[in-house]
């Protein structure tokens, strides 16, 4: 059958209020505040008259001064991201507790973040505001705005991905204290994968076909929040040099176990429109292995290169 948006917002209802419950146990309180070294922090030049920020205030290497300064921008824009789910999911009911609740842990991390950055003077802080307001003017929309599958199946798939940038990043710190804030951080994000995760599970027992193109629409389309950052496309290749975040992980690590767990390439209940946007999403993911391998490849040539300079 082919399910529409409403009668699709009232199926999954009981499966939310589920979800929710299960995700209420699990997660656990923590305090941003707990996570920032404040002794160290010192009065920057301006109103107070303290120490301007220098580039050698941190020892904390430059990309992952980028990964973090990207990781704090996509947290930033949580407005927008609340304004689509709300408007998408609606405000009352299971749906509407979830909004909130995902609302609120999401702020907590960007509070986090700039806490962290601020006090360590990590970032420029006047180029980090400039940039969260040219970032958070420009605003958010979902790829597919009006239909709940592909807006499921997208924040199933960037949830995961959130959660190995972040974690990613913390190691590329260097510093023990930004791991173990990002570590926490990226606990949250995949409690907030698993929920959408299951979501869309039950999504495809109400509709295998259409929850089938879905999938295939959104990882075909796949783009980060944080996509429209100024200077995104640099700061991502800077990122996947590092290996904090590259498409091996993003095929590897983002896409192929939750695909998995959808059984994605075993299942029997597909139509022939199931069938065909499935062969679309294996074709992809075959050109997702051939790109993967070219970027290792060249990145471990550059990497050679350097070294023998």
């Amino acid at each position: 059958m082919n399910v529409d948006q409403t009668a699709l917002l009232l199926e999954l209802e009981p499966v939310v209020a589920t979800n929710l419950d299960r995700h209420l146990s699990l997660a656990k309180e923590w305090f941003p505040h707990e996570y920032v070294p404040w002794s160290e922090g010192r009065t920057f030049d301006g109103l107070l008259n303290g120490e301007p920020w220098a580039p050698t205030d941190s020892a904390i290497p430059d990309v992952a001064r980028t990964a973090l300064i990207v990781n704090l921008l996509t947290e930033d824009n949580l407005p927008s991201y609340h304004h689509e789910i709300a408007s998408l999911f609606g405000r009352e009911g299971a749906w509407g507790n979830w909004v909130h609740r995902w609302t609120a842990e999401e702020g907590r991390h960007g509070i986090a973040l700039r806490d962290y950055l601020t006090v360590t003077r990590t970032v420029d802080p006047i180029a980090l505001e400039r940039a969260r307001m040219v970032h958070m003017q420009a605003g958010y929309a979902t790829y597919h705005p009006d239909e709940m599958m592909h807006s499921i199946a997208y924040v199933a798939f960037q949830e995961l991905a959130t959660r190995i940038s972040h974690r990613n990043t913390g190691k590329a710190t260097g510093d023990p204290i930004a791991e173990q804030l990002l570590a926490r951080v990226a606990a949250d994000e995949n409690l907030h994968m698993v929920f959408y995760r299951n979501l869309l599970a039950a999504a495809f027992d109400l509709d295998a076909d259409h929850a089938m193109r879905a999938v295939t629409d959104v990882v075909s389309h796949f783009q980060m929040p944080g996509a429209n950052i100024e200077g995104f496309q640099r700061k991502a290749l800077s990122i996947a040099l590092a290996g904090i975040y590259d498409l091996r992980q993003h095929k590897d690590e983002v896409l192929a176990p939750v695909l998995r767990q959808w059984n994605v390439f075993g299942r029997t209940d597909l139509g022939p429109e199931g069938e065909k946007a499935r062969e679309e999403l294996a074709a992809h993911m075959d050109g997702l292995e051939i790109q993967a391998s070219r970027f290792e490849e060249k990145r471990e040539a550059r990497r050679q290169r350097q070294q023998n300079r």
